[in-house]
Formats: structure tokens, sequence, C-alpha cells
């Protein structure tokens, strides 16, 4: 018998029932499971055999946090962290949909990126009160479900981390290839325009020679480690990209021609390219757990209305706007960003290019921060006196990769729906499906009346798999093709 501290009674329970060594997972070898699997979670109880303790366990009253934010300060993060490049990407994406069908599937992707956040962030809430630990990250989570499920699963729970870790790893170095060309392609447009009868600025030089002049840039940009002062460029960036989309609009809705002479379907065959395109654009839960977690009120977050569900109407209704008019405006004649089929003879035109140019060459800083920040905390313990020369190495090495993987591919359009059916499908449809799915597969009634939890969340994950599997083969494709 083992004394334990009670936090609701504040004091040490005194009842054998409550304290009997039963309540501990421990394998035939009496090793701890969490041990014996390698996470890095402390012990826990075992689910579903004191519901009521869990129950009784409140998380959001256990968090300890500085700087609270409040629901409007996570609803503009909310917003921030949606609103990326993929919102350029949108009208490339009707083109491959369909002016009606592409507005159609905007909302039914956005509505279920949307219900597969809310799940994730349930699952951590009861994962949390089963642990009874205050909150929980995206990997974390996944690492917690596993712990917790059924026996037959346990042995999976440091795997499930690393699958998570390493999807976000690869989806935001993703990002950053693809902010690469999209940087480039924007200043050597501007260029070339005055280039013409110029003897001083370089004429038709190669899209790739503009993305390897950028690489001393990044490399001065991404040594700064410390997220605070890569603040004043983010705000700069946002305002740039608010200024770049007003201007972006006001062409949009210049000479609008009649719908009739667009598609109203696309086609089959090029569903797998939107689909790429569209999650990509839509996905952001890679934040979701982190501003959750610093919300002063979490349970504003999934409530109804709520942060999430208010800031997710309004990003796909933008995108969706976007992506309409976009499309409608220039048909067939569409580019991989909206801004590249701005007026190139035009000072304001030529503006926003620059503009956003801008914005997304200082917002490759703080993508590349994360994925460098989990890379980092797995292998420092490798080196000894020598970690900042270590970790600067480690920086330079994979903004090298960023550039050489951007320079062999630099077709902006396919590789953005490349990005997003690999990583994105994973991240945001599979994931939380088989995370809600192992979290309640042995408690009591935990997937519902005739087990409706279960194929709901085998519908998603089918369908995160065919968008994975026919989107990444189209873009691949593509990629070879040369086409965009």
């Amino acid at each position: 018998m083992i004394a334990e501290y009670d936090p609701k009674k504040k004091g040490v329970r005194n009842d054998l029932s409550d304290v009997v060594m039963v309540k501990y997972k421990v394998d035939p070898r009496e090793i701890p499971v969490e041990q014996q699997a390698g996470s890095t979670l402390p012990l826990m109880e075992i689910p579903g055999r004191d519901i009521e303790a869990d129950e009784d366990y409140n998380p959001f009253e256990h968090r300890k946090l500085a700087h609270p934010t409040s629901d409007l300060d996570t609803l503009i993060h909310l917003l921030k962290g949606s609103l990326g490049s993929g919102i350029l990407a949108m009208p490339m994406a009707f083109l491959n949909a369909g002016l009606y069908f592409g507005l159609a599937a905007t909302f039914s992707i956005g509505l279920i990126c949307t219900y597969c956040v809310h799940i994730l962030v349930k699952t951590a809430h009861e994962l949390c009160r089963r642990m009874q630990k205050p909150s929980l990250g995206f990997a974390e989570t996944a690492e917690a479900a596993f712990l917790c499920g059924p026996p037959a699963v346990h042995k999976f729970s440091r795997l499930a981390k690393a699958m998570v870790n390493m999807f976000l790893v690869i989806d935001l170095l993703g990002c950053c290839c693809v902010y690469i060309v999209f940087v480039a392609k924007s200043v050597k447009q501007v260029v070339d325009h005055h280039a013409q009868g110029s003897d001083v600025l370089p004429q038709d030089l190669h899209l790739r020679w503009y993305m390897a002049a950028l690489l001393p840039f990044l490399i001065m940009m991404n040594l700064i480690r410390n997220l605070k002062y890569l603040a004043p460029f983010s705000m700069i960036a946002n305002l740039l990209v608010g200024t770049g989309m007003g201007i972006t609009l006001y062409y949009l809705f210049q000479d609008i021609p009649s719908t009739s002479e667009r598609e109203a379907f696309a086609g089959l065959d090029r569903l797998p390219t939107f689909f790429g395109t569209a999650i990509f654009a839509l996905e952001g839960i890679g934040v979701v757990m982190p501003l959750e977690n610093n919300m002063r009120t979490p349970t504003h977050f999934i409530g109804c209305p709520g942060v999430l569900n208010t800031g997710m109407f309004f990003v796909v209704s933008l995108y969706a706007t976007v992506g309409y008019f976009g499309y409608l405006k220039y048909g067939v004649d569409t580019k991989g960003s909206i801004t590249l089929n701005l007026p190139q003879d035009e000072i304001l035109g030529q503006c926003v290019k620059l503009m956003i140019a801008v914005a997304i060459f200082f917002t490759y800083s703080l993508q590349f921060y994360v994925p460098m920040e989990i890379i980092w905390k797995n292998v420092r313990h490798w080196f000894g006196a020598r970690r900042n020369l270590a970790e600067y190495s480690i920086r330079v090495a994979l903004i090298v990769m960023t550039l050489a993987i951007a320079i062999a591919i630099p077709n902006l359009g396919p590789f953005i729906s490349l990005v997003g059916a690999v990583c994105l499908s994973f991240l945001g449809l599979i994931f939380p499906s088989v995370i809600e799915t192992v979290t309640y597969w042995d408690r009591p009634n935990g997937l519902g009346r005739f087990n409706w939890i279960l194929w709901k969340n085998l519908f998603l994950i089918c369908f995160g798999i065919l968008g994975f599997l026919t989107g990444s083969y189209v873009s691949i494709m593509d990629i070879f093709h040369g086409e965009e």
C-alpha cells in the first residue's frame, strides 16, 4: 500500500481502495508500462479502473500560466496561424475543382478539418483528467492516448509521439521550401519587368539563381534562436500580408467575367490536386494545442460558438472568397499563387508582389522555429560542451536542405499539393481520429451506441488515406512532368 495525495481533499487519501497498487499499470515482469515503453511521461493511473477519480480532477484548475491569453487574444493568434500563404493558392485549388464544386468542397473540407480539431482537443482534455496533468501538446496527447489505451497498444506510445513530431517537422520544413520558391518567383517577376532595356539588372536569369541568392539572408535570419526577437518580424509580416491581400482583392473585383465562362466541375482526375492544395491552406492544427493550453478559459475554445468555430468560419469564408473570385477572374491562367497573376506593368501590382514576398520571407523564420525546436530537443544530448556550435550547424544544414529541395522542385503548385496531401492528411485527419479511438476503446460505452464513434473515425481515416495516396501520386506526377 502507498500513500497518495488527493488534490481535491488537500490531504493524503486514507481509504484502502484508493491507494492499493492494483491501481497502477504493471506488466508481468513488474515493470511500469510507461518505463517499458520508453515513455518520457510520468507514471499514470490505469484508465477505466477509477473513472470517478478521473472525473474529479479538473486540469484547468491546475494550469499555472504567467500570462494567460483571453478569448480575443486566442482568436487573433488562431487567425494568424491559419491565415498563411495557403490562401494565395486557393484560386489554383478552384482551378482543379471547378467554380461551384470548389466552393462546396472548400466549406466541406473546412468543416471536416474543424471537427478533427474538436476531437483532438476534447481527447486531450480527457487524457489530462486521466493522467492528472494540466495540459498536453499534440505529440504528448498521442503518446498518452496509447499509454491509456488497450494493453496491446502500450508499446506503440513512443512511436505515436515520434510519428506526430516527424510529420510536424516534414510539414513545416515543406512549408519553408514552398516559401523559398514563392519569394524567388515574386522577386523574379518584378526584376524581369524592370530589366527590360536595362544594362544593370540581370535579364532572364533562371529562377534557381534567385533562390540561391536568398541563402545568406535566410541563414542570418534563422540564426536568431529566441522567439521574442522574431516577434517584430512577425508583426511586419502581418501588416504586409494584410495590405497585400487588400490590394489583391481590389484587383480581383475589377472587370469580373461571367460565371458561365468557368467550369462548374473540373473533373475527377484533378480532384486529388484540389484536395492537397485546399487542406494545405485550411489546416492549422499545429498551432491549436499551444493556443488552447495558454487560454485563461480553455472551455471557451471548443464551446458554442467558441473561439475555434468562430475563427475557422472566418478563415474558411475568406479562403473560399479568394479562391472563388481568383479563379473567376483569371480562369485557366490562374497560377500557383494569386499574386503572380497581378499586372506586372502596374506599380501597385509590383508593390503587392514585393510586400507579400517580404512577408513570406519573414514568416519562414517563424515556421522554421518549430521543427528546429523539435529536432534540437531530440539530439542535443549527443553534444557535450559544444552545444551552441552544434545547434548553429544544424540550423544552417536544415536551411541549406530546404533551399536544395526548393531548387530541385521549383514547381510551386504541385509542391503545395504534395505537402498538404502527405503531412496534413495525417496530422489533420488520421492522427486525431486514431487518438480518439484508442483513448475511448476500453472505456465503458466509450465508442458510443453501436460503436458509432469507431465507424465515424474509420470514415475519417479512410478519407485521409485516400487523399494522401491520390494527392501524393498526382502531385509527384505533376512535379516530374513540369506541369503547373
